[in-house]
């Protein structure tokens, strides 16, 4: 079914927490309001029986409690990576010209962050949620379907999305990758990136590209992963570890575009022949990095097309205009750059 025709979902009210709490509605209230003297047994009772149901207190007050203000609650994991600014950009491009204005909240890649930003927002009643990638905790999820508004995850399709989704799927790009690289006659392949528990997009790239190596008797030599942000000193640090370990690699696949030049630039500066002797490729297509002595092969994730398509689907579902399709995946290309042979 189409989200413009979709019924409008019945808002949680305190009286559903009520009763699968089985304690007054005025209890739930004093409660979630952190106000009154009420047991320590009954209010963990009442905070569990909102957290599974994804009740979320409405904030507006009087007359206006009914409604929605004019904000798109925007979640993103990181203002560090390079690749969210852009998301935004396409966010606010999109909404330029209609009432909505976006508000941006923060989550470090935390589960725990995600469920507290998200009940914040959603107790001011935003007219609509665009939220970064589709694994959230079962709090997280519960408040999302029952927030009644419009919900875009983006970044991600491999999985199923709450409501609509925009992105690409990682796990083709990590298996293109590993198409082209295999096509071009590499053998020996090393692996850099972020720990995969807490980005689920890079474990899914990393997925795509491990079987699809697999599949052509090809195993990966070495792999490392990181905590913290994207650095090229860490791309440096990484590329002159692994290939002390392993000085016959012909290979080096990073998670992302900032680790990738760190390694290009060690590898230049140890005058090895890249790409004849070692080739290298990064994820994300970050136009920073067009400067660098050498161009990084590399994907684009469509951040800016991402952005600009959820914000859409959002300000069209509030105009109660059809928004077009669910899912919406978007196909990045393989940028071959000066680091990888094309054969």
């Amino acid at each position: 079914m189409n989200p413009v025709n979709k019924p409008p979902r019945r808002p949680m009210t305190l009286r559903d927490v009520s009763e699968a709490s089985g304690v007054s509605e005025m209890t739930v209230s004093r409660v979630l309001r952190n106000k009154g003297d009420v047991s320590a047994a009954t209010r963990i009772k009442v905070q569990d029986a909102a957290k599974r149901l994804g009740y979320v207190p409405n904030r507006i007050a009087g007359s206006l409690a009914s409604s929605h203000v004019n904000l798109v609650a925007v979640i993103i994991p990181s203002l560090k990576n390079m690749v969210f600014p852009e998301v935004l950009s396409g966010i606010s491009e999109s909404l330029d010209g209609t009432a909505l204005q976006p508000v941006f909240g923060v989550t470090e890649y935390r589960p725990e962050k995600e469920e507290k930003v998200l009940f914040e927002m959603l107790s001011w009643r935003p007219a609509g949620i665009i939220i970064a990638g589709l694994e959230h905790s079962d709090a997280s999820r519960a408040m999302l379907a029952q927030a009644g508004i419009p919900v875009v995850e983006i970044m991600d399709t491999d999985g199923e999305a709450i409501d609509a989704c925009v992105g690409i799927s990682h796990r083709r790009a990590g298996r293109e990758m590993a198409e082209a690289i295999l096509a071009a006659g590499y053998r020996k392949i090393g692996f850099m990136g972020t720990q995969m528990p807490l980005d689920h997009r890079a474990r899914k790239r990393f997925e795509g590209f491990t079987r699809t190596l697999a599949k052509s008797g090809v195993e990966i030599t070495d792999h490392e992963f990181y905590a913290g942000g994207s650095a090229l000193t860490k791309g440096r640090e990484m590329t002159q570890a692994m290939l002390a370990r392993h000085p016959d690699l012909d290979f080096l696949y990073y998670s992302n575009d900032m680790i990738g030049a760190g390694g290009l630039m060690y590898l230049l500066d140890q005058k090895i022949d890249v790409p004849g002797q070692i080739g290298l490729a990064g994820f994300n297509g970050v136009e920073l990095l067009a400067g660098l002595p050498r161009r990084l092969a590399t994907m684009d994730a469509c951040r800016f097309e991402v952005g600009a398509c959820a914000a859409n689907i959002i300000a069209k579902r509030v105009a109660g205009e059809d928004p077009g399709p669910d899912m919406v995946q978007l196909t990045p290309r393989i940028e071959f750059g000066d680091t990888l042979l094309r054969k």
